[in-house]
């Protein structure tokens, strides 16, 4: 996970070295009823909570390189610290 400070907020990265989400799939993995026999079964309940709070989510990913989400956090709405 890594952290981008952009004019409007933060961009928070979560990513793997999986097998990634294909092109197609990427807006459909948030959708409700999509996922349901994979890993991704929660996301729309995810991308739900997190718009409660302004927070955008999207996967950014290459297929067969991993996934990547990444989440954007309004400015104000977040408080950086240094973890060692």
């Amino acid at each position: 996970m890594w952290n981008t400070v952009i004019p409007d907020g933060v961009i928070s990265v979560f990513e793997n070295d999986g097998i990634g989400i294909p092109h197609e799939k990427k807006e459909r993995i948030f959708l409700r009823g999509e996922g349901t026999r994979t890993s991704v079964r929660g996301l729309f309940f995810v991308r739900e909570i997190l718009d409660i709070t302004g927070i955008t989510i999207r996967e950014t990913g290459e297929p067969g390189k991993g996934a990547r989400f990444e989440m954007t956090v309004p400015k104000g709405a977040y408080q950086l610290t240094d973890v060692q």
